[in-house]
């Protein structure tokens, strides 16, 4: 497979629109292979990039960064904005900071090969860069589905008319490797809602 073959691959958001400029001669495969954005990264770590399942997106939120913040560290208080999370508890004491540790809930739908569950996440911060970036990972374990390992970077910048969020996650694991597709639908599907809730919340006045 040609490097400008797997970057198209690895960047499904932008797959049909250079596929398209390389059909129609718009697009050279160089260009194409230039295209594709460098991983999130949080203190120069990133997600596995080698991993089969990953998913990528973002949001401009019009609100303070401060508030955009302070609703994504306060992570015993997701529940209160965020419907698919059903609890959040801290494992250590303060504020969120790097090798905090927190376990929470989150139901799933039943797939061709996996039952309906509910899954409980165990995070660990590994990078955090107030006001810039955050890092963790942990596995999710449910009643007949596991995912042996989840890495997520969060991006917070600055821009005109608010704040860009961005977010890139990856699984891994046996079982949710065994349907590619299914995994990436539902983990985009997550991370979709998830800046839909953190924008609505943060954009309000409450």
């Amino acid at each position: 497979m040609s490097n400008t073959r797997k970057t198209l691959r690895r960047t499904a958001a932008l797959a049909l629109p250079l596929a398209i400029g390389l059909l129609s001669g718009a697009v050279t495969p160089a260009q194409a292979a230039t295209t594709a954005p460098a991983p999130l990264s949080c203190q120069g770590k990133t997600i596995d990039t080698k991993a089969p399942i990953h998913y990528r997106t973002e949001t401009l939120i019009k609100a303070p960064l401060s508030k955009i913040w302070r609703l994504q560290t306060d992570v015993e208080r997701w529940p209160s904005w965020q419907e698919p999370v059903l609890s959040n508890e801290r494992l250590d004491r303060g504020p969120l900071r790097k090798n905090s540790r927190f376990r929470w809930t989150t139901p799933v739908p039943a797939t061709a090969t996996t039952p309906a569950t509910t899954l409980s996440i165990t995070s660990t911060v590994h990078q955090f860069q107030r006001g810039e970036c955050l890092r963790w990972s942990g596995p999710a374990i449910g009643e007949g589905l596991a995912i042996d390992n989840g890495i997520h970077v969060w991006n917070f910048t600055e821009v005109k008319g608010g704040v860009l969020v961005r977010t890139e996650e990856n699984w891994s694991g046996a079982q949710v490797e065994a349907d590619v597709p299914t995994s990436t639908r539902f983990l985009g599907m997550g991370l979709e809602a998830w800046l839909k809730d953190l924008k609505a919340t943060a954009e309000s006045h409450c």
